[in-house]
This record gives C-alpha cells, sequence and structure tokens, in this order.
C-alpha cells in the first residue's frame, strides 16, 4: 500500500563536510519530497589545510580533522540520525596523504568519507544555490577555504563548473604576510586571481547574473546587513553591491586583525582570511560586468541533501522553488490546509475579480496566495495574537525563491489579516514605492476573505463582486446560511475594505435574505 507523504514517517538526514578551513554537520529532518527543516548544525574550524606541504596534511592538521569527525559522529548518534553524507573537499582531495588520511577516519571514527572532486563540489553547490535562489539562468561562485568552484547554470540546471584553488584560506597562507595587509600583497593576491579566472573558458562573455554561496560570501553579506540594520534574519536573497563590497574591502585593508574581529557581523574566526575571499567575488563580478550579487543561504551540504530529499525527481531541483517554499513552511507549522487552501481561494476569487479597482497583476497574486497559506502559523506558538506571531515564524524562517522584499510584504500580510491599519514599520526600507498601497490593498482582500472563512468549513463556496462608482456588492454562495460569517466579516471584514477601495459594500447571500453592512 502506497502511503500519502504526509503520512511516511519523518526521518533524520546528516550531512558532513569537512572543508579546509572549517568543517560543519548539518542535521535535516522531514519527508522526502515533502517536507524538510534545518534541526541542528555544529560548525568547528579546523583549517585542514594550514601547514600543508607536498608531502600533505599534517599531523596537527589530521588530529584536529579526526578529532571534529568523532565529534560529529556522536553527535549524529545521539540524535537518531537515519542516514550521514560525509564528504571532504579541496584539502583532502590534493593532499598527497589524503588516502592515508581517509582510511584513518574509517578506522578510528567509523565514517566513510566522500571526496568531492571539483566539478562535483561545483555540481551540489549549484544544487543548493537552485534549492535558495529562483534566478533560472546565472553564474554560481561558491567561495570555499581552499577552493573557488564557478559554475554556469542554464534553465535551472547546472551546465559546467570549475574549481580553482582561490579558497580565502589558500590565498591567505600563500600571499599574506603583514598585519594590517600591505598594498604589494593585494596586488598580488589579485594578479593570482586574474591568472586563475583566465582559464575558465566559458567565464568570457557572460553578462549572466551572479550568485554567491559559501561562509566567506554569507559573512561578507551579514557585514553590509549589519551596516544597513537590514530588518531580516534570513540573507537569503540578499542584494551585496558592488559599491559595498568595495567598501567592506577598503575596511579589511585598513584595519589589523584584531581591529577587523570587531567589524559587527564579522564572524569572529573569519577575521584573518576573508579579504583574499572578497577580492575573488569582485574580481568575478567584474569579469561578468554584474553590479550585484545574490546571496544564497544554501550551499554545498544544502546540494548534497537535496539530491536525498529530491530522490523522485529525474533532477534534484524542485521545479517550483517558491510554491514549495510556501509549503514547506506551512506544513513544519502543521497548518490547517483545507482551511488556508479556502482562504486562498476566496482571496484569489476577489483578487481576480476587483482587478480592474486594484490594478494589481501576477506577482501581487502570488503574494497574496502565499500569505492566506501561512496566514495561521502564528497558531503553533499561540492563538493570542496569532497573527503577529504568523509574521515573525514568516521573517525568522524566509522563504526561499522570494526576495528579502517580498518576504517582508507576505509576512505583513499575515500579520495584518485580522485587524489594524496596516503600515510598513520596520520593513520600510526594503520596500518600494507603492508597496505601502499594495498591502492595503491585498490585506483587505485576506482579511475578508479570512472573515468569510470563519466557521472553517467552507460554508461560503464562492464569491462575484459588482460595483459602480459609490457601491460594492459582494454576493455569497453558500448551501447553508452562512450566520456566522456575515456576523463576524460585517463586525470586522470590511472597514479595511470600504477605505481603500473607497465604496459602500453589501455582503448579499445568495442562498437567503440580502444583509448589508
Amino acid at each position: 500500500m502506497n502511503l500519502p507523504q504526509s503520512s511516511v514517517p519523518s526521518q533524520r538526514v546528516a550531512v558532513i563536510d569537512l572543508g579546509s578551513n572549517s568543517a560543519r554537520v548539518v542535521v535535516m529532518a522531514g519527508r522526502a519530497g515533502f517536507n524538510f527543516h534545518l534541526e541542528d548544525e555544529i560548525r568547528e574550524i579546523v583549517r585542514l589545510r594550514e601547514g600543508m606541504t607536498s608531502a600533505g596534511l599534517s599531523e596537527a592538521a589530521m588530529t584536529r580533522g579526526l578529532f571534529t569527525l568523532r565529534l560529529f559522529k556522536q553527535f549524529c548518534d545521539s540524535l537518531q540520525v537515519h542516514h550521514i553524507i560525509a564528504t571532504a573537499t579541496s584539502a583532502v582531495r590534493e593532499a598527497a596523504n589524503g588516502a592515508y588520511f581517509l582510511q584513518r577516519v574509517e578506522q578510528e571514527v567509523g565514517l566513510s568519507l566522500r571526496i568531492l572532486e571539483g566539478d562535483e563540489e561545483a555540481y551540489y553547490g549549484v544544487i543548493g544555490a537552485l534549492g535558495a535562489l529562483a534566478p533560472e539562468n546565472g553564474v554560481v561562485v561558491d567561495i570555499g577555504g581552499g577552493s573557488a568552484q564557478l559554475s554556469q547554470v542554464r534553465e535551472r540546471r547546472f551546465k559546467q563548473g570549475q574549481a580553482l584553488t582561490l579558497g580565502a584560506l589558500a590565498l591567505t597562507e600563500r600571499f599574506v604576510r603583514t598585519d594590517p595587509i600591505q598594498k604589494s600583497e593585494v596586488n598580488a593576491i589579485q594578479t593570482e586571481i586574474e591568472r586563475q579566472l583566465d582559464t575558465v573558458a566559458w567565464l568570457r562573455g557572460e553578462r549572466c547574473p551572479l550568485m554567491g554561496l559559501g561562509g566567506t560570501i554569507r559573512n561578507l553579506a551579514k557585514i553590509e546587513a549589519a551596516r544597513q540594520k537590514f530588518p531580516l534574519q534570513s540573507i537569503n536573497g540578499f542584494t551585496l553591491t558592488v559599491p559595498a563590497l568595495d567598501n567592506i574591502i577598503r575596511q579589511l585593508c585598513e584595519l589589523p586583525i584584531s581591529q577587523r574581529r570587531r567589524i559587527p557581523g564579522l564572524v569572529r574566526d573569519r577575521a584573518d582570511i576573508i579579504l583574499p575571499g572578497a577580492l575573488v567575488i569582485r574580481a568575478v563580478l567584474n569579469r561578468l560586468g554584474q553590479n550585484h550579487l545574490l546571496v544564497s543561504e544554501s550551499g554545498l551540504r544544502e546540494g548534497l541533501f537535496f539530491e536525498e530529499f529530491w530522490r523522485d525527481l529525474p533532477y534534484p531541483v524542485v521545479p517550483n522553488l517558491r510554491e514549495f517554499s510556501v509549503l514547506n513552511l506551512a506544513r513544519f507549522y502543521h497548518y490547517q490546509e483545507a482551511h488556508c487552501q479556502h482562504v486562498k481561494f476566496l482571496s484569489l476569487r476577489l483578487f481576480d475579480q476587483l482587478a480592474p479597482l486594484h490594478g494589481y497583476g501576477a506577482i501581487e497574486r502570488e503574494w497574496l496566495g502565499a500569505a492566506a497559506t501561512l496566514h495561521d502559523i502564528g497558531t503553533a506558538i499561540r492563538y493570542n495574537d496569532h497573527h503577529k506571531h504568523s509574521q515573525t515564524l514568516i521573517i525568522s524562517n524566509g522563504l526561499p525563491g522570494y526576495s528579502p522584499r517580498e518576504v517582508a510584504l507576505i509576512a505583513l500580510l499575515a500579520r495584518y489579516h485580522r485587524k489594524g491599519t496596516p503600515t510598513l514599520g520596520d520593513f520600510a526600507p526594503l520596500l518600494e514605492q507603492g508597496d505601502l498601497a499594495r498591502l492595503q490593498h491585498l490585506a483587505a482582500i485576506l482579511r475578508l476573505s479570512e472573515y468569510l472563512e470563519r466557521g472553517r468549513n467552507g460554508i461560503v463556496r464562492d464569491v462575484h463582486v459588482e460595483w459602480d462608482k459609490k457601491q460594492m456588492t459582494i454576493s455569497l454562495t453558500s448551501e447553508e446560511d452562512p450566520t456566522v460569517e456575515l456576523w463576524v466579516a460585517q463586525l470586522s471584514g470590511l472597514d479595511l475594505m470600504k477605505s481603500v477601495f473607497g465604496r459602500y459594500i453589501t455582503l448579499e447571500n445568495t442562498s437567503a435574505h440580502a444583509v448589508s453592512s
């Protein structure tokens, strides 16, 4: 018997990534192809490449690596992880004694490490990024400790990729000897970056958007986000501009490491290696003729997980990322599917019929549908003030595939689905001219739809709207008398509609007698 996906028991999958600079284990919980969430993670600085010679990894580095992997293995065992995906990247891949280290890991820790080749590392980074960002085409750059991967994306597919020895730690160890860094050392790093970028033939002539992932890029974005007082908790989809990047580079060049560690947003243990990584990104942006990059919070580890999660798809990238991210969040908080889907249906019916009045299009319609699906997830915290809790949960989790502006608008729609006059509040810096009007029109529609489904039984089957310059009549189709829905809609659901649409509104029950507001 084939059970529906929602009935399949949840499982935990752990992904261990042993990088050149840091190691991380992430534990994902969920049902394959249905929903997932990050349950826990540990990050540890290993500096596996530190002290690496032609003979391979140093004994001290291997000791650090073995200790960390043993810690990760015990952590996974304590969480009763069902499946562990364990990988290592450039440091072990390039080390002369890499095979010896792998043997020790298996014997002493009980883990079989998979060494990812450069093109595999690029591939999984792209799969991770495409699970977080929505562009159809582009270039993906992943700055690690030992290497950097550049990949070409076409129609949301990995086309080709190449690993370069342009990792933040590798460049630091090779070129940086002073603190603060000298101009001659910056020039040497830039010369090496240009030399290696010249070897990527397909990069010539590319003019596609740049997507960035990896700890270096996320940390640079967090520095700029801290400067901006960015109001979202997730930086997924954050735009890091060339002027902002140049400002950070100047700051990193001028300050000694001790002062860099105090830069808001900068992770202290990256203070000594982040500058070369920033120079790599700047050079790639220059090659592409782009003035910004989009930041992905997902990368290699998530790409490895998605291969497992989307195993029933012919390619491990969800066809509609935005739709899935909304459903994934709703499912995590156990949303009332029938109620939310009916509120969405009524909202979209009102939106479509009122289009000549509000003038909005497909993108606003999508935001409204997303907010309708998520409007009640705050009840997972508690019913009282659940509209505020819904906003909090959307903001804290984010919505992969949506821009920060869109996340803010969807969260605000959820916030105002019950009461209050919609305002932009702390999210105003993210929003554009006209967004307050958008918010108020969409919130009015969502609020009325919520109250027309107040009994959570779908008693109002459909709506039909007619209007003139002064009045609007909303006819309700129902098989029974929607007494509760009419009462609450007139009490709480019409004031905002009257205000934004500028008309006196009548609710008319076509299966009973007409009722006026």
